[in-house]
C-alpha cells in the first residue's frame, strides 16, 4: 500500500509540474484577470497578518510560482526570502521579474519540493504559501515539512481558496468556478487540463475547519482562519510553539 501511495503522489507531482510549466507564460495575467485583481489585495492582507504576529528576518515561500507573494512580503523588512517551486518555467519568470525590480539581494527562487524541503530544521522565522497547498501530493506531509524548517515561535501562513457557505456567495462562487473560470482559462491559456484542474482541486480541497484540523495534525498550534471576500478565499495561520519537537 505504501508503494502504491508513493507512486500516486509522485504521479501527481509530475502532472502538476508539467501543467504549471505549460501555462507559466500566461499564469500572472490569468491570475489577475480571472480574480479581477483581487488576488493582489489578498496577498497584501496575508502579509499584513504575518506582520501583526512577528517581524521575520527570514521567510520561506513554498510553491512560490512566479514570486508574487515573496515580493509582497518584502514590506515586512526581512533580510532574505527564499522561494521554492517544482515548476522551473514558473521560477524562470519569477527570477526575471525579481531581476527587473532589482531584488536579487532580497529574494532567491530555487527549485524545490514542498514535501522534501532541502533546508535544515528551524531555519526560517516564517513559512508561507499562496494557492499552493491544494497542489501538494500530500498536504499533511508538506505542512509538516514547513513546520520542521520554521523556527520555534515562528508561524505559518497559508492563503488558499475556500468554499463560501453563505448565500449568495456560495451560488455565485460555484457558478464562476465551474463555468466561467474554466472557459476563460482555456480560451487564454490554450490548456484545457489546467483550468479544468483548478476548480476540481478547489472543490476537493479540505477547507475551513477541515484545513484548521490539518494544520493541527501537522503540529501547529493557535491555528486561525480569516475569510476573505465572503469566504471565497481564506488566510490560515498557525504557530510552532517553542518546546515542541
Amino acid at each position: 500500500m505504501e508503494n502504491i501511495s508513493s507512486e500516486k503522489d509522485n504521479g501527481k507531482r509530475i502532472a502538476v509540474e508539467s501543467m504549471f510549466d505549460a501555462i507559466a507564460g500566461r499564469y500572472d495575467f490569468l491570475n489577475h484577470f480571472l480574480s479581477l485583481g483581487i488576488d493582489r489585495l489578498w496577498r497584501k492582507k496575508a502579509v499584513r497578518i504575518i506582520g501583526k504576529t512577528l517581524t521575520p528576518s527570514t521567510i520561506l515561500d513554498v510553491a512560490t510560482g512566479t514570486g508574487d507573494l515573496a515580493i509582497a512580503a518584502l514590506k515586512l523588512g526581512p533580510v532574505k526570502i527564499t522561494g521554492i517551486d517544482i515548476s522551473e518555467k514558473m521560477l524562470e519568470i519569477g527570477r526575471e521579474k525579481i531581476r527587473r525590480k532589482g531584488l536579487n539581494d532580497k529574494i532567491e527562487l530555487l527549485s524545490g519540493d514542498s514535501e522534501n524541503i532541502l533546508f535544515a530544521d528551524n531555519s526560517y522565522d516564517a513559512g508561507m504559501v499562496a494557492f499552493g497547498v491544494r497542489n501538494f501530493s500530500d498536504p499533511l506531509k508538506g505542512l509538516s515539512e514547513m513546520r520542521r524548517v520554521i523556527k520555534k515561535g515562528g508561524m505559518i501562513m497559508v492563503l488558499e481558496f475556500s468554499r463560501p457557505i453563505v448565500f449568495p456567495f456560495r451560488q455565485v462562487y460555484n457558478f464562476y468556478f465551474l463555468n466561467i473560470l474554466p472557459f476563460f482559462g482555456r480560451l487564454v491559456s490554450k490548456d484545457k487540463k489546467a483550468y479544468r484542474y483548478l476548480p476540481e482541486s478547489v472543490m476537493k480541497f479540505p477547507d475551513n475547519e477541515a484545513f484548521l484540523d490539518l494544520l493541527r495534525k501537522a503540529g501547529f498550534e493557535n491555528v486561525k482562519q480569516q475569510k476573505l471576500t465572503g469566504g471565497v478565499a481564506s488566510i490560515y495561520t498557525g504557530i510552532k510553539i517553542a518546546g515542541n519537537n
